[in-house]
């Protein structure tokens, strides 16, 4: 049994993973708390964002004025052929497309510059709250929705306030000024051209309709796709263990077609929609070509409005386009600032006080009070726990699975907190103190060893960054770690890849008791560090343990009795109360509780008393 941080969350399985991603809610097109609320992530980028719209507004106008540079063109130049203003209006022409070109990779920099600053603060911003949540959240939520908050959810944010906004604004501007100068040119060519729009706006509203619900569908399929992924994967020595291969590709085969066929459809969509908006496009240019050429044969219009009309047609749908694509864009913009917003609106669970103080140097007194405790109101796990540990002593928390060993040694750290009675370190209730100053005189070590990317040496030092190599060196040394280490390819500089796999349990563990003599804690809780280790690796990590311990308040839960037999007191815990207490002889004698589970370890007892 492994110290339980954020393990019931992670316990779920990849069948939540499932159920979690594919319950997320779509959100609406546009809401303004939401939206206002994410706005404000632009505040710090005021300027840039400013001249983004300028630069905005800059090739909007560039890029209506070139159809009616033509216009000019043919009907005055061309037209009287003039030679020397053609070439002014040629000059004229080439600085507005070098003005645009300008303009709009100006805007773009700017753009992808507070995007990419807005999606590392939002994302520092979420790591931070995440890490002060209390260890109850994360029992309760999946890691893999988490990082879906923190990685999918603030990507799409930042594209609605980095691009869709501009987007937006932009194509709204040339839609409008299109129409201004078409009309301005020839409003009864401009009306006959505008006779499309009712259909472009019917064929956009049903594709947003359709594409919403075929988008939701691929989402959901992804979400399959990853739990059966995550599952397997997660299963692979049972998989094959039972030879059911075949078994496991089929179904995870019959997930990937559905997650197919939606993209397909999703797809489908686009591939109607677009060209259907194309022929819209080439209907409006035959209309300008059918009623604008009789115009221009009859005199009422001249060639030059004609060119300009068919170049303004062109950029009137591409923003129409732009638009209804957006729509999604805010869809999903929506509903993952919703789940963003909600997980930095989560208070945690273990809240600091009002008026934090550090804790002091701690001596190692540990009082626990009349203590009650639940992880939820419908089951309490603690009833009416009150134990006294004094300074230097080791004490062993036995019992059976469930018996609430864990929940006190993550009381004692303030992991959680109490529901009834206290928890106090030399006289302090822990929730009086801050708790990053309480548990930087705490040590950890877990049954199952946890290191990080890295080097050994970073993982050593990792309570201490400030540590020489000396200093990691002679911790090692103390946890019996130094001996392996040194003959590692690259010694203490040898990278840890994920997971640590490129070390054995055992040594991982080595890694994580010098760690622990580093740190050199006050207070050490220590989970079964030799359950899955050979013989004799146990006997180097209990050696390790040894020093470990010597001089400092210790809680150790234990499994393997024999283990604890020298520590100071042994806490029996069954059914969340200490029902017996004393050294391993005193326990023995009663002939009760801990008797029992130390004859079902051992076939002679009193030789092992002896």
């Amino acid at each position: 049994m492994s110290f339980p941080i954020g393990s019931v969350g992670r316990s779920g399985g990849p069948g939540n993973v499932l159920r979690a991603l594919a319950n997320d809610k779509e959100g609406r097109a546009f809401d303004p708390q939401v939206t206002w609320r994410l706005l404000a992530f632009l505040g710090p980028h005021k300027a840039k964002m400013v001249g983004a719209f300028v630069l905005m507004f800059v090739a909007t106008g560039l890029t209506l004025t070139m159809p009616y540079l033509m216009k000019v063109a043919i009907d005055g130049a061309i037209r009287t052929k003039d030679a020397a203003g053609l070439g002014q209006i040629c000059l004229i022409m080439a600085a507005a497309f070098a003005g645009q070109y300008v303009a709009t990779a100006g805007q773009r920099y700017l753009l992808s510059w507070v995007g990419q600053r807005v999606l590392a603060t939002l994302r520092l911003r979420l790591v931070e709250h995440l890490q002060r949540l209390s260890l109850g959240y994360h029992d309760k939520n999946i890691i893999g929705v988490t990082i879906s908050r923190v990685i999918s959810d603030v990507a799409v944010i930042n594209e609605l306030l980095s691009q869709g906004l501009i987007t937006l604004v932009g194509d709204v501007l040339v839609l409008v000024g299109t129409v201004v100068v078409m009309l301005t040119m020839s409003p009864r060519l401009a009306l006959i051209t505008f006779s499309v729009i009712p259909l472009m706006l019917i064929v956009t509203r049903v594709f947003s309709r359709h594409a919403k619900s075929a988008y939701r569908e691929t989402r959901r399929s992804v979400a399959s796709v990853i739990g059966a992924l995550a599952e397997d994967l997660t299963g692979m020595r049972v998989i094959q263990a039972f030879a059911q291969e075949t078994e496991t590709q089929n179904r995870f085969s019959k997930v990937n077609e559905v997650n197919r066929a939606a993209n397909v459809q999703a797809m489908s969509l686009s591939f109607i929609f677009l060209p259907t908006m194309d022929f819209l496009g080439v209907l409006s240019t035959a209309v300008v070509l059918w009623f604008g050429g009789r115009a221009v044969t009859s005199g009422e219009l001249t060639l030059g409005v004609i060119v300009a009309f068919l170049a303004y047609v062109t950029r009137f749908f591409q923003p129409v386009q732009d638009l209804s694509q957006l729509y999604t864009t805010f869809q999903q913009a929506m509903a993952g600032g919703e789940r963003v917003l909600e997980l930095l609106d989560t208070a945690p669970a273990v809240p600091e006080p009002e008026t934090p103080t550090d804790m002091p140097p701690i001596r190692g007194h540990i009082e626990l009070e009349r203590v009650d405790f639940a992880y939820n109101p419908e089951t309490e796990v603690l009833h009416g726990v009150s134990l006294v540990i004094e300074p230097g002593q080791v004490v062993a928390l036995v019992g059976p699975t469930g018996a609430g060993k864990s929940s006190i040694a993550n009381l004692v750290g303030r992991y959680y907190d109490v529901t009834g009675g206290s928890v106090r370190i030399d006289g302090i209730d822990v929730r009086t103190v801050s708790q990053q100053s309480l548990r930087r005189q705490m040590g950890l070590v877990s049954q199952e060893p946890f290191l990080f990317p890295g080097t050994v040496a970073d993982n050593i030092r990792f309570g201490r960054p400030e540590a020489s190599l000396a200093d990691v060196e002679k911790a090692a040394r103390l946890s019996n770690a130094h001996e392996f280490i040194v003959d590692l390819v690259n010694g203490y500089e040898t990278k840890i890849v994920e997971g640590g796999v490129n070390l054995s349990v055992g040594q991982r563990q080595l890694v994580c008791i010098a760690r622990a003599v580093l740190a050199d804690p006050r207070i050490l809780v220590m989970d079964e560090a030799t359950a899955s280790v050979d013989t004799v690796t146990e006997a180097l990590i209990q050696e390790a343990l040894d020093h470990l311990l010597s001089g400092r308040t210790s809680v150790v839960i234990a499994h393997r009795l024999s283990t604890i037999r020298n520590a100071d007191m042994i806490c029996v815990v069954q059914n969340g109360k200490i029902a017996e207490k004393g050294n391993h002889n005193e326990l023995l004698a009663l002939d009760g509780i801990y008797k029992k589970l130390y004859e079902r370890q051992f076939i002679h007892p009193d030789e092992e008393a002896e």
